[in-house]
């Protein structure tokens, strides 16, 4: 960890001090009468989420002080870089194309990139990482499934990577979900540097409520810990996180049923001459290439469809990032599609 931080005493809060549910509590200045509206919020949550994290463990099979959770995986990266990356000296090293929120949190933090492409079938080129993971890199951060190509990450090389370098590797699972080949997860009780983050905003359906999960060594969940906000995670958040973990069968029908529409998805895609390329994907959605990808892009703003332009992307030209919907919104794009055709 950076070395100033070492010396850094964490804040204090009244929930620290006092970890009971039950009590006369006049500790924090809340307001005792209650709360503007519906609900129950006028009290403090608890600042290490023990229910949601109890439950985690239970069902991930992961020990309860190897688990962080964030205001959505977007925090556990930032603080992943600030805990171990010193401004313009130390570096983070990424995989284009690649989630871009790698790069904004280390432009933020002042702390530089070193990439290494993916090689155009989008796989991992590990000589070229191992080569690059020399220069001052103290993070790398490894997409999987990737976002944007949604393909999975050769597990045999990850472990390789894991092998010969002495920094952390953060494998960010968001989609893994979706995948059939399932999580990197176990292999945390089996290498130290290894940090996994996974989400509630995708496969769950709760990417309003902010609730991202880091598994790893509990020496980093402890560095962490000393640096979050005291209340990174709202009582809501935590109230409906726990509630959808004793629920989980629910999460594995909607993945289920957004696995069938994705068949539908890409069978009807495949029919279209306008689509010259569907790249095989273990995500939720599709990176679709088109000879044309900016016209068709604006064609279905105007018809109120939202895509992701990812044309300008490194290995991404022409392409456009397109997300299973429902049925109904499903229809509605390829819809839209025969009718460009058409015109």
């Amino acid at each position: 960890m950076r070395r100033h931080l070492q010396a850094v005493k964490p804040y204090q809060s009244a929930r620290d001090e006092y970890k009971g549910a039950d009590g006369v509590f006049l500790d924090a200045n809340e307001n005792a009468l209650g709360t503007v509206g519906e609900g129950n919020f006028n009290r403090y949550p608890d600042p290490y989420q023990m229910k949601v994290r109890t439950e985690l463990s239970r069902q991930k099979d992961v020990n309860l002080d190897s688990i962080f959770l964030g205001n959505g995986s977007d925090e556990i990266i930032d603080l992943l870089i600030r805990a171990f990356c010193e401004p313009h000296q130390d570096k983070i090293l990424i995989m284009p194309p690649t989630f871009g929120m790698y790069l904004a949190s280390a432009s933020v933090n002042g702390v530089e990139l070193v990439e290494a492409p993916l090689k155009p079938g989008f796989e991992m080129d590990l000589p070229l990482i191992k080569e690059k993971m020399k220069e001052q890199v103290k993070i790398i951060f490894i997409c999987s499934p990737n976002n944007p190509t949604g393909n999975l990450m050769n597990r045999d090389l990850v472990i390789e990577i894991l092998e010969n370098f002495e920094g952390l590797v953060v494998v960010d699972e968001a989609y893994i979900d979706f995948s059939p080949e399932g999580t990197i997860l176990p292999l945390v009780k089996s290498y130290d540097n290894l940090f996994v983050l996974q989400t509630f905003s995708k496969a769950w359906g709760m990417a309003s409520l902010r609730l991202g999960m880091g598994f790893g060594n509990p020496e980093v969940v402890n560095v962490l810990n000393k640096m979050k906000m005291p209340y990174n995670v709202n009582g809501l958040t935590q109230q409906f996180a726990y509630e959808a973990l004793l629920k989980a069968d629910e999460k594995e029908e909607m993945v289920s049923e957004i696995l069938d529409q994705k068949k539908w998805l890409y069978d009807s895609l495949n029919s279209l001459s306008l689509v010259k390329q569907i790249y095989p994907s273990d995500a939720n959605f599709f990176l679709v290439r088109f000879d044309n990808p900016d016209q068709v892009y604006q064609d279905l703003i105007v018809e109120k469809i939202i895509t992701r332009n990812r044309s300008r992307q490194y290995l991404c030209e022409g392409c456009l990032r397109i997300t299973v919907g429902t049925k109904e919104e499903n229809q509605t794009l390829i819809a839209a599609l025969k009718k460009m055709e058409n015109e």
